[in-house]
């Protein structure tokens, strides 16, 4: 039986999206010729995204249309990482299925636009590369289509173990407190778990930047085998 309640991740994913709706409408809902404040900064970031991310890894007619895909992967991984750190909120991205979600969406994408750009019989081709002698075909197509799961797979794990780290850590050096004792290493207890919780904030924008230029990537070269 298959459980459908809704857990504490489940309801930071609709809070991630509450808050990033809520956000762009506020941004956008007046346009101007020259977004300032908030607009201003999601603008460049979605300008980044495309130029440096979808366009290089896609090409620009590829790389233009994904870029609101690309850029809503990226926003919402951000601001689920973003949401872990703050207190009574749990890290979403720290769950597999959470990851493993997203990495789906992308697997389904790179194989549509497989197909899109080299057709059916392209994109079965490169299964069985033609010039490879018969005998290799035992070996080189499992590994293909083993490939094709690699990716996503890497892409999940990635995610889920480095958003999944961090917390275990902080809390076991505030932990030291309660064992230890609080005059004795409350100063250095503290002080580590703050460096953690600031590097963990280094590392929820690192791993959405992964996450998405990855996806561009795994997009790009699934959409242009003969490359």
């Amino acid at each position: 039986m298959i459980d459908f309640s809704i857990t504490s991740h489940i309801l930071m994913l609709w809070i991630a999206s509450f808050i990033l709706i809520t956000m762009f409408w506020v941004a956008f809902r007046k346009p101007t010729l020259v977004p300032r404040g908030l607009a201003g900064v999601l603008e460049t970031l979605v300008l980044y995204i495309r130029d440096e991310m979808a366009v290089p890894n896609m090409g620009k007619a590829l790389g233009t249309r994904l870029t609101p895909f690309l850029a809503t992967l990226f926003f919402f991984i951000l601001t689920l990482n973003l949401m872990g750190l703050i207190p009574l909120f749990t890290t979403a991205t720290g769950n597999i299925a959470v990851t493993a979600g997203l990495a789906l969406i992308t697997f389904v994408i790179t194989q549509i636009e497989a197909i899109r750009s080299n057709g059916v019989k392209g994109y079965l081709a490169h299964f069985a590369p033609s010039g490879v002698p018969p005998l290799l075909y035992v070996i080189i197509v499992p590994i293909e289509i083993l490939g094709l799961f690699t990716k996503p797979f890497a892409l999940a794990m990635r995610l889920f173990a480095n958003m999944v780290a961090g917390p275990p850590i902080i809390y076991a050096l505030l932990g030291l407190l309660i064992v230890l004792g609080p005059l004795m290493v409350a100063p250095v207890s503290i002080l580590f778990a703050l460096s953690i919780n600031i590097l963990e904030l280094f590392v929820a924008f690192l791993q959405a930047y992964i996450f998405t230029m990855l996806s561009a990537l795994f997009i790009g070269m699934g959409a242009a085998h003969d490359h």
